[in-house]
C-alpha cells in the first residue's frame, strides 16, 4: 500500500506536536508495509530532512492561501499516485476519488471557541465538515477524542484510536544535561511546562500556583517551553518565570530531565504528548483532570482540578519537597511510558487506511 501524507506542518517554522507525529509516521510506516510520499505547498529545501521519504511539492499557491482555497473551494486537488491520502491534521487536502483518511487531534475549538481566533475556529470547523463528508477513515489520539466525535455524529466504525507512541531514550550522559541547562541560564529545582502558548494551555494558572509554591520554596522555577500561539496570555513575567519559547530537542530533552516536575494544566487536551515525552525521561508528571491527560497518566502522577490553584501548588509542593515521592513518581512515569509504542500506534494507522481503501471500493 501506498499512502500520501499532507506534511505541511514540517515546513513551518516550529513543527510543534503534529510535526513529531508526522514524523513517527514517516519512520513508523515502511517497517509496516506501507510506502509514504510526503506533499506539501512550500518549499522543501528549506526544512527536508534526509530521513524524510520521497516528496512532492506543490508549487504555489502556499499555504496558509492554499489551505483556505482547500477548504472553501476543494480545489486545487491533490493528485498523486497513492492508494490512500492521509490528512494528519484539519488542514485537509481535496483527494478526489482517492480514499481519503484524516486525523482528527482535538476538537478544543467547538467546546471552547472563546480561546481560538474567529478565523481559526472557522477554519478547524470546516476541517471537521470536510471530515464528516468526504473522510472514509477517522484516527483519533485518544479514547477521549474517539467519544468526542461520536457525540459528535460521526459512525464509531469508521474512527480508529491511535494512541501516540514514544521511544525510551537511552541514558545521557550527566555533565552534558548540565552544560545544556548552564547554556539557557535554567537552575533546579524547577517546574516545567511544555505547549504552544495560548489561552486552553492555563498557562497562567501554573503561574500563580508556582508563585503560591515559592512563599515555601523560593528556589523553585517555572520554566515554559513553547512556540507563541494565539490570544491574550498574561501572568508569565513574575518572579521565578522563564519564558524560553520554541527550543531545539536536545535541550528540551535536558530540561525534561532535570525537572523535579513535567505539568499541563490544560483545559481540554486531544493526547497530551509532552506528557509522555517527560514520563519516557522518567520525570513525574501532573496534570488537569479533564479531557484525555488521565487516559495519558493513568495513575503515573497527580491528576488536578484545572482551576484550583491551591490543589496545584499543594501537589507540586509536595514532588519538591519528597525525594521518596520524586523517585516513585520517577519510576511510575517510566513504567507509563513503555505502554505507549509507536509500533502499535502504526497498525491502527494500517487499519484505518485498509478500512479506508474498502470502504472507498464499496461506494
Amino acid at each position: 500500500m501506498k499512502v500520501g501524507i499532507h506534511a505541511g506542518q514540517l515546513l513551518q517554522r516550529v513543527p510543534g506536536g503534529i510535526g513529531r507525529y508526522i514524523e513517527a509516521l514517516f519512520h513508523g510506516l515502511p517497517p509496516a508495509g506501507v510506502d509514504v510520499v510526503a506533499f506539501a505547498a512550500g518549499d522543501p529545501s528549506v526544512r527536508r530532512s534526509a530521513a524524510w521519504p520521497s516528496f512532492v511539492a506543490l508549487g504555489h499557491p502556499y499555504a496558509p492561501l492554499r489551505y483556505e482555497l482547500w477548504h472553501r473551494l476543494r480545489r486545487p486537488r491533490v493528485r498523486l499516485d497513492v492508494d490512500v491520502v492521509h490528512a494528519p491534521s484539519l488542514a485537509i487536502p481535496p483527494a478526489g476519488r482517492t480514499p481519503l483518511v484524516v486525523t482528527v487531534n482535538d476538537i478544543a475549538f467547538r467546546r471552547y471557541p472563546e480561546l481560538f481566533t474567529a478565523h481559526g475556529a472557522r477554519f478547524h470547523e470546516r476541517g471537521l465538515a470536510i471530515t464528516r463528508r468526504e473522510a472514509q477513515s477517522v484516527v483519533v489520539p485518544s479514547e477521549f477524542t474517539r467519544d468526542e466525535l461520536v457525540r459528535e455524529g460521526f459512525e464509531a466504525s469508521s474512527l480508529f484510536v491511535a494512541h501516540h507512541g514514544v521511544e525510551i531514550p537511552e541514558a545521557r550522559d550527566p555533565d552534558a544535561v548540565e552544560v545544556a541547562l548552564r547554556r539557557i541560564g535554567v537552575e533546579r529545582p524547577f517546574v516545567l511546562t511544555v505547549g504552544t502558548l495560548e489561552p486552553r494551555k492555563n498557562f497562567p494558572m501554573l503561574a500563580r500556583a508556582v508563585a503560591q509554591l515559592r512563599e515555601h520554596r523560593d528556589d523553585v522555577t517555572l520554566v515554559r517551553v513553547g512556540p507563541p500561539g494565539w490570544g491574550e496570555v498574561e501572568g508569565l513575567d513574575g518572579a521565578g518565570m522563564r519564558e524560553l519559547g520554541a527550543i531545539d530537542d536536545g535541550t528540551l530533552d535536558a530540561l525534561y530531565r532535570a525537572a523535579t516536575v513535567c505539568a499541563l494544566p490544560s483545559r481540554y487536551e486531544g493526547f497530551g504528548l509532552p506528557l509522555l515525552e517527560a514520563m519516557a525521561r522518567g520525570c513525574p508528571v501532573a496534570a488537569s483532570d479533564v479531557s484525555s491527560l488521565p487516559e495519558v497518566v493513568d495513575g503515573a502522577g497527580p491528576l488536578l482540578p484545572p482551576d484550583d490553584v491551591d490543589a496545584w501548588s499543594a501537589a507540586l509542593r509536595s514532588v519538591v519537597d519528597d525525594r521518596e515521592y520524586q523517585t516513585q513518581l520517577r519510576e511510575r512515569s517510566l513504567a507509563r511510558a513503555r505502554e505507549f509504542t509507536w509500533s502499535h500506534a502504526v497498525q491502527a494507522h494500517v487499519a484505518a487506511y485498509e478500512h479506508a481503501v474498502d470502504v472507498a471500493s464499496r461506494g
